[in-house]
């Protein structure tokens, strides 16, 4: 698992354009980890999508994780499934993966962050860093959660929301691991070329904290 730049795929931020064309740009830009978020459609509908999606990941050699439904992520045999603070818990979700799948968890607030940590989820997702249109109704944190749940876990931190390569630096030097985007690849002009600039902003941020992931 490498979720340095973690490129989440939403057909809603795409914006009409199609997600196969968009995860090929990010695995030629250097993407290692990618997630399949879908608000809207079922899970019988998004099956066929999914099924692309993973295969295209694995021939890479590029981890797939969806997020929210379990029973997606195993009908794909996906790498992993990342969850809300609406979906199962971890407790109750890991007996129901199979031996080595990645279990993330977003969080917004230091006990939630902790309670994911002592649940067992690989990594955890802070958000949101900064303003975003993607997710109505977000909780804005800012950088400064990060700060404080650094001291606290060796897990991986993953910044969310808002996050742009001009403020990317700030969210590695706060004590994230990586970060994971929506919009600013879906929806770029040339994902590819995004997904380059956001790995090159996130490893001169690395070399200034002097912190090795551990991913």
């Amino acid at each position: 698992m490498d979720a340095t730049l973690y490129v989440i795929l939403d057909r809603a931020a795409a914006r009409g354009r199609d997600l196969d064309e968009i995860l090929a740009a990010a695995i030629e830009g250097g993407c290692r980890m990618v997630q399949l978020r879908e608000k809207a459609w079922p899970s019988g509908r998004l099956l066929p999508l999914a099924e692309r999606l993973r295969a295209r990941c694995r021939r890479a050699g590029v981890t797939f994780v969806v997020n929210d439904r379990v029973d997606l992520a195993l009908a794909v045999a996906a790498d992993g499934v990342h969850l809300g603070q609406d979906d199962l818990p971890p407790g109750a979700a890991r007996p129901l993966l199979r031996p080595g799948m990645i279990l993330g968890r977003s969080t917004h607030s230091l006990e939630q962050a902790t309670r994911a940590r002592d649940d067992g989820a690989d990594y955890i997702a802070v958000g949101s860093m900064f303003a975003t249109a993607t997710k109505p109704g977000f909780e804005l944190v800012g950088p400064d959660l990060l700060r404080r749940i650094r001291p606290l876990t060796e897990r991986p931190l993953v910044g969310i929301g808002g996050i742009t390569d001009a403020n990317v630096a700030e969210v590695i030097r706060a004590g994230a691991d990586g970060v994971a985007v929506i919009s600013a690849v879906c929806g770029a002009p040339d994902p590819a070329a995004a997904t380059r600039g956001f790995l090159a902003a996130i490893r001169a941020a690395r070399d200034l904290t002097g912190r090795t992931p551990p991913l």
